[in-house]
């Protein structure tokens, strides 16, 4: 299958803390890494290791930021295609809290985007059968409609309301605040919206009616950290999609991605590199 993303990436620093610093405190971090980050960079390294190879769409800066962003995906297997802005790449920041596994992000700069307009092999997306789409402009969003299934996150939102195209499916986390918006002003109405409930697995609601929900897999392993965990669910997600036409089974691979993606420090190294069949016994509908 060719599978791909349309999306962002940002130079993330992490830092592993034992507990998140307060206001005025000073934290010593036991380690600390750098890694590509963002949804779209993340959910690439997944598709490539479902499907065996996967390309990335994006926008990078004209810094060494965006180069070593550049060479590190390429050596994570993924084709990068590339749009070039002017000015610096956007970075961030995580604390990574041991105790609980859950990452605090601070971000610095704009979010660098693909555009419909950009000299991308956007032609080329008729011949796909998944995109997962992170971010980009309306133009980019229509352009991922020709792949044969399209997911989307509501992070991208704007984009996806004045694209007016319809999604496969539209992924939002039920607890995160940054993603509280309206999916009715999508138009049409996506076929699924996914809300995502972390360890509580989630719920989803079809455009025909259909509703109901999945459980999370156990981790199979100790929970180190939660950074990508949603994009790695995503990007199981449309894969699963493309690969059995099912909504619920596509759920489970995605829930699967989530977990594995738990057990690794940073996002990469612990993501489900084998695409087994999804287990039918862990969801229900309504």
């Amino acid at each position: 299958m060719r599978v791909g993303v349309v999306g962002h990436v940002e130079q993330i620093e992490f830092a592993v803390v034992d507990t998140l610093p307060q206001a005025g405190e000073v934290v010593h971090a036991s380690h600390w890494f750098r890694a590509a980050g963002g949804g779209g960079a993340v959910a690439a390294v997944q598709l490539k290791k479902l499907a065996g190879e996967a390309t990335f769409l994006t926008a990078l800066g004209s810094d060494g930021i965006a180069d070593r962003l550049h060479r590190e995906l390429r050596g994570h297997g993924v084709t990068v295609r590339a749009a070039l802005r002017p000015g610096p790449h956007r970075r961030g920041f995580v604390h990574l809290d041991t105790a609980t596994g859950e990452r605090t992000i601070t971000i610095m700069g704009s979010r660098i985007v693909p555009r419909g307009d950009d000299p991308l092999p956007w032609d080329d997306l008729a011949g796909y059968d998944a995109i997962y789409l992170t971010a980009g402009d309306a133009q980019a969003v229509r352009k991922a409609r020709a792949a044969r299934f399209l997911v989307a996150t509501i992070r991208a939102h704007d984009a996806l309301i004045e694209a007016g195209v319809e999604l496969d499916a539209l992924v939002a986390s039920a607890d995160d605040a940054t993603e509280q918006r309206d999916p009715t002003a999508i138009d049409p109405p996506p076929r699924a919206i996914v809300r995502t409930e972390g360890a509580g697995g989630g719920a989803y609601a079809t455009s025909d009616g259909r509703t109901g929900r999945w459980d999370a897999h156990e981790p199979p392993g100790p929970v180190v950290d939660a950074y990508g965990c949603g994009d790695a669910f995503a990007a199981g997600l449309a894969y699963g999609l493309a690969r059995t036409g099912d909504l619920d089974q596509a759920l489970d691979l995605g829930a699967r991605c989530g977990a594995h993606c738990l057990t690794g420090r940073g996002p990469y190294a612990a993501q489900l590199s084998e695409s087994p069949q999804p287990d039918s016994t862990r969801r229900s509908a309504s």
